[in-house]
């Protein structure tokens, strides 16, 4: 099946030539009147504009969050539990919408937004929903007359800024749980990608109260500084590169506030022999295991970027996996048979291509892929680049540095101890993998691997309820899980006497 773009006769989303900030409840210009060219990757054309917006719109946004929050705060869990089921059921109603507009501003192929980003958003807000119905304070006996009572209360006003390469899950991930938590978000976009969280705006903006959700467009220098250095915020969470996040909790840092961190990976993907013991559906299995290094483009924090490959079958698992990866079809990322879309930008590309060559140059092998594929009619400028296979060794830049794109760099190894040393030889701890038929080994790399998550015969699963961060430079927090109410939370602990006696210490 094939999507008409967005715009077009036919298609299930709208586009306006232009677009506001979400702010307070309602649509406002931002005070530069000031706006960018949000360009679809897939065509290299323009989509609409969007704001490019300065401090004093964040400033605006921070006055709507702090007027709304208060009462939003003081709604019972049952109330705000509520809202969130009702933001899941609006996104489960508009999921062919929302992924369309998806795909076309950030160039993954709808059969990943159907089937993924949409559904899991919706089943984040759920799970928040019902996580914060089932908090509960406590109260602990210090003795038969002294009391301590234990409270849950919000924070305040939040700033959350997104990574353009799940926009609207990474949205979801950050605002259900600082929402039931009974928290008021200023959030800020990423640039590549502004147009779909203020299509889902139009969707669920209107069933939260005033102010309690803001969205502020602009470039992140200017945007993300403002609101992440601002006093008024009482929490800042961020989901990005290592770079920035070392920025973002210096800002934190200034102003004693925590931060919640997703930053980068060089995430191994290990294969054991046992593999291919069999000619099976788990050998399959594993060959699409490695293919997934390509899943949304590789642009993924938690990328299998790194293959770690058992040399005793190395030439015949790797021929069945580049077999694969030949197989892969790249185009029009409103197509459902297209199963790798564009590059989010030009930038990208570039970088992309320049590790390609760095690696050649540090005597890597290519094995498959390095180039921008030639493709005809509308998407003939689209940011696309080839899914790519190189050989060498860990040492190398390809196998150490974050690329965020289908790159995929692959070595041997000899046993156990030397794939646990190559696995935990990177700077990143964010997520890891480990394909084996045998049990008591996967167990034993899964609590060895330095990484947050480490999934075992399985990769790229990411349902609400598992606990999601990083170990290392990869970042501070776990998201997707309950525990997440408590980062967007403060005890307020009441120490209560009902004794008249007194306290006899002067």
């Amino acid at each position: 099946m094939k999507y008409e773009s967005p715009g077009r006769p036919g298609s299930p989303v709208d586009v306006a030539p232009r677009y506001e900030n979400f702010i307070g409840g309602k649509w406002q210009a931002p005070t530069t009147d000031q706006y960018s060219v949000n360009l679809c990757p897939a065509t290299a054309k323009p989509i609409c504009e969007i704001p490019r917006s300065g401090a004093a719109d964040i400033e605006l946004a921070l006055d709507a969050a702090h007027a709304a929050q208060g009462k939003w705060g003081e709604a019972s869990t049952a109330e705000r539990a509520a809202v969130l089921n009702k933001v899941a059921d609006a996104i489960d109603a508009h999921r062919e919408e929302l992924a369309v507009a998806e795909s076309w501003d950030n160039g993954k192929p709808v059969r990943e937004t159907l089937a993924a980003d949409i559904p899991l958003a919706a089943d984040h807000f759920r799970y928040f929903a019902a996580a914060i119905r089932a908090e509960e304070s406590e109260i602990t006996e210090i003795d038969k007359n002294l009391i301590a009572y234990h409270f849950h209360e919000p924070l305040g006003v939040v700033g959350q800024i997104i990574p353009f390469n799940f926009p609207l899950l990474m949205a979801a991930w950050k605002l259900a749980p600082a929402l039931a938590a009974g928290n008021a978000t200023v959030i800020k976009p990423a640039s590549p990608t502004p147009w779909s969280i203020l299509k889902l705006m139009e969707v669920v903006g209107d069933l939260l109260p005033a102010g309690v959700l803001n969205v502020v467009n602009g470039p992140g220098a200017e945007i993300g500084k403002a609101l992440a250095t601002s006093k008024r915020i009482a929490k800042v969470a961020f989901t990005g590169e290592t770079v920035t996040g070392r920025l973002i909790m210096q800002y934190a840092a200034e102003n004693i506030i925590p931060v919640t961190l997703e930053l980068g990976g060089k995430s191994p993907n290990i294969f054991f022999n046992d593999v291919a013991a069999h000619d099976d559906d788990f050998l399959n299995k594993a060959v699409e295991g490695l293919v997934l290094y390509a899943f949304n483009k590789g642009e993924v924090c938690t990328c299998p970027s790194r293959a770690l490959i058992q040399e005793d079958i190395y030439e015949e698992f790797m021929a069945r996996c580049l077999e694969r990866i030949r197989a892969i079809k790249q185009g029009d990322p409103l197509d459902t048979g297209t199963m790798m879309g564009p590059q989010v930008s030009k930038q990208q590309i570039e970088k992309i291509a320049s590790y390609v060559e760095i690696g050649l140059k540090e005597g890597a092998e290519l094995l498959v892929g390095g180039h921008r594929p030639t493709m005809g009619g509308e998407f003939e400028h689209g940011y696309f680049f080839e899914p790519t296979v190189l050989k060498g060794h860990n040492r190398m830049r390809v196998f150490q540095e974050e690329i965020f794109g289908p790159v995929l760099a692959v070595t041997t190894f000899k046993d156990e101890a030397e794939a646990l040393e190559i696995a935990n030889d990177t700077l990143y701890g964010l997520g890891a993998g480990v394909w084996s038929r045998d049990t008591s080994r996967t167990y034993r790399m899964g609590r060895a691997i330095k990484a947050g998550r480490v999934w075992t015969n399985c990769y790229h699963q990411y349902p609400a309820g598992a606990a999601f961060g990083g170990y290392k430079i990869s970042g501070i927090g776990r998201e997707t899980h309950k525990m997440m109410l408590e980062h967007y939370s403060q005890t307020k602990n009441l120490l209560v006497s009902y004794s008249d006696q007194p306290l006899g210490l002067f």
